[in-house]
């Protein structure tokens, strides 16, 4: 079964940064593509950033491109997102998923595509 923990959430003003982790566990790391999506309140859960299992060509919604970097560490079995000059409107909780696929350069930006989630990390950019 595979388990995946965020963490790195926190309270933070605008023009701050953070930088978010999700630990994999109960998997090989290195077969799965990693998204993070994050749902604001009274939203629905939105694709913010993520990679292939390759790393190659990681994929951003255009609202964050500039701002936020998606990384990975195979030996580590970790992704991160590092989030920069942030603002209100990125306030929500952030999730990682990770979706098993072959493809060398594809991410999905369906939340429906992937198949594992972690349990969520809260995200607040004061104003």
């Amino acid at each position: 079964q595979v388990h995946l923990v965020e963490s790195g959430g926190g309270l933070v003003e605008i023009g701050g940064s953070l930088r978010l982790s999700c630990a994999a566990s109960g998997c090989s790391f290195s077969d799965y593509a990693m998204g993070w999506f994050r749902q604001a309140p009274g939203k629905e859960r939105e694709f913010v950033a993520g990679m292939s299992w390759s790393g190659h060509n990681p994929r951003y919604v255009d609202s964050v491109k500039g701002r936020f970097t998606v990384s990975r560490d195979d030996g580590k079995n970790t992704a991160y997102l590092q989030m920069d000059s942030l603002k209100p409107e990125d306030t929500a909780v952030y999730y990682c998923g990770a979706r098993f696929s072959s493809s060398l350069t594809y991410t999905s930006p369906a939340a429906n595509d992937y198949h594992y989630w972690g349990q969520g990390t809260q995200v607040t950019v004061s104003s």
